[in-house]
Parts: C-alpha cells; sequence; structure tokens
C-alpha cells in the first residue's frame, strides 16, 4: 500500500482547491421526531436476531492494537463526483462495510477508546465534512418535517433498521452560518442527531484555511464554531476538529491553538484533528497515534490514488492481521504479544490490557 509523494501531494492539492458547500421550531414538529427516532432505536429484536454477526463466533484472534478506518465524506447527491456520493453508492458502501465485517463507532468512541462492538468485527468512523443539504434533509408534510430518505442521514436510519447490529453512528463537521443548508431547521437537525447517538464537530466557523491566520483569526475561526453550535445545543461538548482543506497554520508556534484555545469566553478543546485522506488510523492509545493529526480515509472511487475506501478494503482483506478486531470487551484491550509494545499504557483510560500468546 506504499504511495509515493507525488500521489499525496495530488490529494492535498485536490482537497486545498474544494470549495465550501454552499449548500425555532414548534413542539409539534419537536415531538413528532422524537417519535420516529424512538421507532428507530425501539426496532425489533427479531431483526437482531435475524442479523445477527456472523463475524462474532470467528476464529481470527483480537486484535485491538490494529488500524481503524475514519472514513470522509462530503456531499450525498443525485450526481456522482469525486466529492460527492449518490445515496445508491452510499447505500453500497454501507452495505459492504457490513458484510465484511464492520461495525460503527463514533468519533466520541474513538477519542475514549471506548470501542462496544461484537467479538470479531472492526470498527469503523463515518465522518461528514461540511455540514451540506445532502447529509440532511428535511422535508415538509402535512404533519411536520420528516427526515429526507435519501439523504445521508435518512439512508443510516434506514440501513440501521434492518441492520440494527451495524450501529447507528456519524460525525458531522459543520460550518456556518447555516448548518444542513435549513436556517430555520438548526435545533432541529441538532437535537435529531445528538438524539439518535450521532455527533457534532468542529469546520471552523466559516471553512477558514488555517494556514496563514493570525492568532487571534485562528482562535475565532475555531472558537467561535464552538460558540454558535452552544447557541444550538447549550450543554455539548464538541471535542474534535476537521482541519478545513486538511490544513493547519504555518507557523509552528501557532499549532498549539487548533488543540485549545479562547474567543468570547468560550474556550475550546479538540482532543482529535482529523486530516484528510488517505490511510487509516491507530486507536486512540497506540504510540503511534498523534491526536493533532489523525488520517482520514475518502470515502470516494474517484481519483483517490489508490487510498480510497475500497482500496482500503481489498488491502485488510488481503492482510487481515494489520485490522483492528475486538475481542467483543470495551472494558478490555486484547493485543497479540508482538503488538503489546505499541500500547501507550497512559492512555487506556483504566481498561485491562490483555496480551496474547
Amino acid at each position: 500500500m506504499n504511495k509515493n509523494l507525488a500521489k499525496i501531494a495530488a490529494i492535498i492539492i485536490s482537497s486545498a482547491l474544494l470549495t465550501s458547500c454552499a449548500i425555532n421550531t414548534e413542539a409539534k414538529i419537536s415531538n413528532q421526531i422524537k417519535q420516529e427516532s424512538s421507532k428507530i432505536q425501539n426496532t425489533s429484536s427479531n431483526i437482531a436476531e435475524d442479523t445477527k454477526d456472523k463475524h462474532e463466533n470467528s476464529s481470527v484472534k483480537p486484535n485491538e492494537a490494529g488500524k481503524i478506518m475514519i472514513l470522509m465524506y462530503h456531499d450525498i447527491g443525485p450526481k456522482e463526483g469525486e466529492w460527492v456520493r449518490t445515496p445508491e453508492n452510499f447505500k453500497k458502501d454501507l452495505e459492504t462495510l457490513y458484510k465484511k465485517g464492520y461495525r460503527l463507532i463514533s468519533i466520541k468512541d474513538y477519542i475514549n477508546g471506548d470501542i462496544n462492538i461484537p467479538k470479531g468485527t472492526s470498527p469503523v468512523v463515518i465522518t461528514f465534512d461540511d455540514g451540506t443539504l445532502g447529509q440532511f434533509n428535511m422535508i415538509k408534510t402535512n404533519e411536520g418535517y420528516t427526515v429526507d430518505p435519501n439523504c445521508a442521514v435518512g439512508i443510516l436510519e434506514d440501513f440501521y433498521k434492518n441492520h440494527p447490529d451495524f450501529g447507528m453512528k456519524a460525525t458531522f463537521y459543520v460550518y456556518y452560518p447555516v448548518p444542513f443548508r435549513q436556517k430555520d431547521l438548526i435545533d432541529l437537525k441538532f437535537k435529531h442527531l445528538i438524539e439518535n447517538g450521532m455527533d457534532i464537530g468542529n469546520h471552523a466557523y466559516n471553512h477558514e484555511n488555517l494556514r496563514n491566520l493570525s492568532l487571534e483569526d485562528i482562535q475565532k475561526a475555531l472558537g467561535k464554531n464552538v460558540y454558535e453550535t452552544k447557541k444550538h445545543i447549550q450543554d455539548y461538548e464538541v471535542d474534535s476538529l476537521a482541519l478545513p482543506y486538511g490544513i493547519k497554520p504555518k507557523l509552528q508556534n501557532l499549532k498549539q491553538y487548533v488543540i485549545k484555545g479562547e474567543y468570547l469566553n468560550i474556550k475550546y478543546e479538540n482532543k482529535a484533528v482529523l486530516l484528510v485522506g488517505s490511510n487509516p488510523a491507530y486507536p486512540i492509545y497506540s504510540i503511534k497515534t498523534k491526536v493533532d493529526a489523525i488520517p482520514r480515509i475518502r470515502a470516494s472511487e474517484m481519483n483517490t490514488y489508490g487510498t480510497g475506501l475500497y482500496d482500503w478494503l481489498e488491502y485488510f482483506d488481503k492482510h487481515p492481521e494489520e485490522r483492528y478486531i475486538s475481542d467483543g470487551n470495551m472494558n478490555t484491550i486484547s493485543v497479540p504479544i508482538n503488538k503489546e509494545k505499541d500500547i501507550n499504557r497512559d492512555k487506556v483510560n483504566g481498561k485491562e490490557i490483555i496480551v496474547i500468546k
């Protein structure tokens, strides 16, 4: 899976040229969304039994020091593009991941090392950048608003109904002033995401390129995003950042403010800073993990230069020993004896380390 520098440069340049997707409700509406959320969460136990994970009794030994795919999506739309997946192709991605034994965790799960998936399966994180309408659209009906079945949230919810053991987690990195492009529905959408186990992350206030910004402007771009999010969901902790264009500040002494800073008396702290493309990540407790530079994989089939989702799926099929394999117990970390040295014991959050000989 070696990649030459020209290919990596091509990905970064392509990302840097990407333009931002230009894309209080009544109690009655809120109650309707609550009811729909309840239906999703209370999926029949019969379905869960029918879709019981075939990997649970896998003979593959656990490897919780293995690599984890953090997928990067942008828009969901009618025409496939380098930064757009059609609803049909997004559904294909979910089905492929499910069949290959991957199960969803959130970026907060990743940050905390709380990977609660069945034995023999592998975690995967789905992230969306920009907060586009294609990611989360609501349609007005006679009764109020309902989730568009062809937007990312609608597709995830529908897939969860039929495959509840897959999970229904994703992280949306939004920018302002109008995340998800429906101004009057921001409160409703944020609340819906949180109530259904999904996350909201920082993508700077207006998708600012941080490269040449001053100290004050860096803190304004990142802090104002948190400030605005807290206006909609007051007690919510925004604790991760997807770098706009994948670019950090140029000056070394300013890079620390990507992690921590303050704006208008609002403090922000990013426990994970996500890059653009093109590799899987290691667990948060790995000595190889740099929390200010966590890689992602482009969930695309166009111009991926051998480092897209399906390239890595094929790679892990050929090299399963490199893939994170769960032991089925979120309170333990099971690793092969040759991987024990890769665990940073200061970051295991009280979990027991089990060494497999």
